[in-house]
């Protein structure tokens, strides 16, 4: 009899284990995009996991820290890059799945004034005068080394023959949105930005725009890395559609593949 009590227990034991509701999957995925997608994406994320019920949480920052972060084994899933050098660097360290990768957006970089500013319109190309226009203020645009933003602003500067005397006035920042800061507070008196940002902060006013020819370039590439979970897949595909593409066009980007859906 203790011997059937015992079996009775175990059955009784197993009947509820196997009855008993599966604990609800959690589905999500980890995104590390440049800090000028920021609220085009959470919309876009916002979108997806309404659709599909996959959390996303983005982190954003500047592509060259996110990048390093990916290559030393940061949990993200996905990499959305402000240029290529930066994706090429990922790629080389074999932190990208390269064939997933895609250009996904373009942009433009704008000389922004704060809005209260005197300064009125101008037309930038071969001779303009920055250093001059800028005074005794202050130019703020992401580090020229490194940021791309920066390095977009440096590349239109020198083109343009406007990089020498304009250099001794920038004020460096870690990624565009701090650049975009410092302008709206009033501690920079011009920043180059791009586009899509001068777009969503109201404290800056766009006073000029650079050339598409005087500066390579402004592709934001895409990308799953090499740890990605089976979610990325799905989320790629989410961004290249007709709703993603809405969204972004929304906020000024230019969307340079052909819709899926």
């Amino acid at each position: 009899m203790p011997r059937l009590a015992a079996v009775l227990a175990a059955f009784v034991i197993l009947c509820g284990s196997a009855c008993s509701p599966a604990p609800a999957e959690d589905r999500s995925i980890t995104v590390f995009a440049a800090a000028s997608i920021k609220n085009a994406l959470d919309e876009v994320d916002d979108a997806y996991t309404a659709k599909t019920g996959v959390r996303v949480t983005a982190s954003y920052a500047a592509s060259p820290a996110l990048a390093k972060q990916i290559e030393l084994g940061a949990p993200a899933d996905i990499f959305a890059s402000a240029d290529t050098d930066w994706m090429d660097h990922a790629t080389a360290r074999q932190a990208i799945d390269a064939p997933t990768r895609v250009n996904l957006l373009g942009n433009s970089i704008v000389l922004v004034a704060p809005a209260d500013s005197r300064i009125e319109r101008v037309d930038i190309g071969p001779g303009f005068d920055l250093a001059k226009l800028a005074g005794d203020g202050r130019i703020a645009t992401g580090d020229v080394k490194a940021v791309p933003v920066g390095k977009y602003a440096r590349a239109a500067l020198e083109k343009l023959g406007a990089w020498q005397a304009a250099e001794p006035k920038f004020a460096m920042t870690e990624n565009v949105r701090a650049a975009l800061a410092l302008v709206a507070r009033g501690e920079a008196d011009l920043g180059i930005v791009y586009s899509t940002d001068a777009r969503v902060e109201p404290g800056v006013r766009i006073v000029g725009t650079f050339p598409a020819d005087s500066h390579p370039a402004i592709i934001y590439p895409v990308a799953a890395t090499t740890t990605a979970k089976p979610e990325a897949a799905g989320y790629l595909a989410f961004l290249r559609s007709t709703a993603a593409k809405t969204i972004f066009e929304r906020y000024g980007f230019k969307f340079l593949v052909s819709p899926t859906t």
